[in-house]
């Protein structure tokens, strides 16, 4: 065997790396997926924030009302939505079947039902305004119902790709537990 600044073992021209073992498929896939599913539910609790700093600031009347409106009825429930991230988060480390399953279960309650709810409860305002041209409710100068809308496409996106993100996780989880049972 050679070392990294010595000769090459004697009798090999360096092809026979294909005996060597490899990582197995579902794990690579498990990190891929582990890594692209943080990154949403990082962008997720940016989203989270941004929302509990705009009900923050209205509730407490740090701004005028013409500068930050009152929340949506549609906002309050999806401040849990952080419930279901942290679940994703805790399944991580061990590979917690239980926990992604009640991540995406959850995510569908908390974070899916709230967002399709503040669509037909801001669908009013946002008829409103693309006939009429009238805002009620601004956010520094521009049309609340606009802003949030892009809120919702935003978050309904990241919530879609976090479940099919985790559904392809737990399947390529379930791929390497059966391996392990056949054996």
């Amino acid at each position: 065997m050679a070392s990294r600044a010595g000769p090459r073992a004697a009798g090999t021209d360096g092809s026979d790396y294909r005996h060597r073992e490899r990582v197995a498929s579902h794990y690579q896939m498990s990190v891929t997926f582990k890594t692209e599913i943080k990154r949403l539910i990082y962008i997720h609790i940016g989203l989270w924030l941004l929302l509990a700093a705009q009900m923050c600031v209205g509730h407490l009347k740090l701004l005028s009302y013409d500068q930050v409106a009152m929340p949506y009825q549609w906002e309050y429930p999806y401040l849990l939505s952080i419930v279901p991230s942290g679940f994703g988060l805790l399944s991580f480390p061990r590979n917690n079947i239980s926990y992604l399953v009640l991540s995406m279960i959850s995510t569908g309650l908390f974070s899916i039902a709230p967002l399709i709810y503040g669509t037909m409860e801001m669908f009013p305002a946002a008829q409103q305004l693309y006939l009429h041209g009238k805002a009620y409710r601004v956010i520094f100068g521009i049309s609340a119902v606009a802003i949030m809308y892009l809120v919702l496409v935003v978050a309904v996106q990241v919530h879609a790709w976090q479940l099919y993100y985790s559904k392809k996780l737990l399947d390529s989880w379930f791929t390497s537990t059966q391996e392990k049972k056949r054996k």
